[in-house]
C-alpha cells in the first residue's frame, strides 16, 4: 500500500515538474522577471539584513557567550516562560532578528548541545516570526498602514503569548515532539519544557578560539543565506503555474503569490490584500516553511508540528482581525 502511495506522490511531481519545464520554455520572458525578482529581494533585503546578525550569532554560539548575552533579562523570561539561558537567548533573537533566524538559532544551539530537544522543538513554534525592521521598514509602507500599533501588537503579541501557553500549559508538555528519525539517535530524549536544570541538558561541545569562531560562522552563514536566496527564487518562479488561465480571479491570485513567498506577494499585491496580507504574515509562505526545514533539516527536529503551530497562529490572527477591524 505504501509503495502504490509513494509511486502516486512520485507521478505526480513528475508530472508538476514537466508541466513546470513547459511553462518556462512558454513565457521565458515572464520566467525571467519572476526569477530576478527573488533573486533581488534575496540580494537587497536579505543578505544584508540577515547575514551579519547569523554571523554573529554563529559567533556567540561558538564561543558559549550566549549566556552571559541573556544574563539580565533571562530572570524575567524565565518566570515567564520557563526557559534555560540559551532558551531565552532564542526568544531574544528570534523576535529581534525575524525569519528564519529563529529556526536558525535554534537548530545551532540544538546541534551544539545548548537546548534539550523538548524546549528546540517548542522554540521553534513561536520564536520564527517575521522581523520588526522587516515589518516596520517594508510592510507598514507597502500597505500603507498609517495606525501600525495594533497590527504590530497583533503580529508579536500573538506569538509571544501563544508561547507561554504552548511552555506552561501541562497538558502541551505531553503533546509527542515528532522527529527526524535519521537522526533521532543523535540527540537526547525530550525533556520536560519548565525544567532545565544541568541534568536534563545533552553535553555542550567545546569553547572555540574567537578567529576559529568566525571563520566557522562566515562560513556557515554564506551556507545559509545563499540557500535562502535559491528557495526564494525557486518559489518566486512558481507564480508562472497559473498563467495558462487567464480568468482567474486576481485576488485570489494574491493570496496565493503570498502563500508562495510572502515578500514578492506584498510587492505584488499591495494595499489590494490589506486584511490577508496582514493575516497571512504569521504563516509566512511555503517559502519560509521550505527555508525553516533548511535550517534545522541536520537536528532529528520536525517541521510538521511546526507547521502545525504557524497555522494555528495564522488562525488566531485571523480572528483577533475579524473582531478589530471588520465587525
Amino acid at each position: 500500500m505504501n509503495n502504490r502511495i509513494d509511486s502516486f506522490y512520485r507521478f505526480l511531481f513528475t508530472v508538476f515538474a514537466l508541466y513546470l519545464v513547459a511553462l518556462l520554455l512558454c513565457y521565458p520572458t515572464l520566467s525571467l522577471d519572476y526569477a530576478s525578482t527573488g533573486l533581488s529581494l534575496w540580494l537587497m533585503k536579505m543578505v544584508p539584513t540577515l547575514l551579519p546578525f547569523m554571523i554573529l550569532s554563529g559567533i556567540m554560539i561558538r564561543m558559549n557567550l550566549t549566556e552571559g548575552f541573556v544574563r539580565l533579562l533571562h530572570p524575567f523570561l524565565h518566570c515567564i516562560f520557563g526557559t534555560s539561558k540559551n532558551g531565552s537567548y532564542t526568544i531574544i533573537m528570534g523576535f529581534l532578528c525575524g525569519f528564519p533566524m529563529g529556526a536558525r538559532i535554534v537548530g545551532e544551539l540544538y546541534e551544539s548541545g545548548k537546548l534539550s530537544r523538548e524546549e528546540a522543538s517548542r522554540l521553534l513554534y513561536f520564536c520564527n516570526n517575521i522581523g520588526p525592521i522587516y515589518f516596520l521598514s517594508y510592510v507598514v509602507p507597502t500597505l500603507a498602514i498609517e495606525k501600525p500599533f495594533i497590527p504590530f501588537l497583533l503580529m508579536y503579541g500573538i506569538p509571544f503569548v501563544y508561547g507561554i501557553v504552548l511552555c506552561r500549559a501541562p497538558l502541551l508538555h505531553r503533546m509527542p515532539v515528532m522527529a527526524n528519525k535519521n537522526n533521532a539517535m543523535n540527540h537526547m530524549p525530550a525533556a520536560s519544557c519548565h525544567i532545565y536544570g544541568a541534568e536534563n541538558m545533552p553535553q555542550s561541545k567545546g569553547t572555540m578560539s574567537l578567529l576559529a569562531a568566525i571563520d566557522a560562522s562566515v562560513l556557515s552563514g554564506l551556507l545559509g543565506i545563499a540557500k535562502l536566496g535559491g528557495y526564494m527564487i525557486f518559489f518566486n518562479l512558481l507564480n508562472i503555474v497559473f498563467m495558462p488561465f487567464h480568468h482567474v480571479n486576481t485576488q485570489l491570485l494574491g493570496v496565493y503569490r503570498c502563500i508562495l513567498e510572502i515578500t514578492s506577494g506584498i510587492d505584488r499585491s499591495g494595499q489590494s490584500l490589506f486584511y490577508p496580507i496582514l493575516i497571512l504574515l504569521p504563516f509566512g509562505g511555503f517559502s519560509c516553511i521550505a527555508q525553516t526545514y533548511s535550517m534545522i533539516r541536520q537536528t532529528d527536529l520536525s517541521v510538521r508540528p511546526y507547521i502545525f503551530h504557524k497555522v494555528i497562529q495564522t488562525a488566531i490572527t485571523a480572528v483577533c482581525y475579524l473582531f478589530i477591524y471588520i465587525l
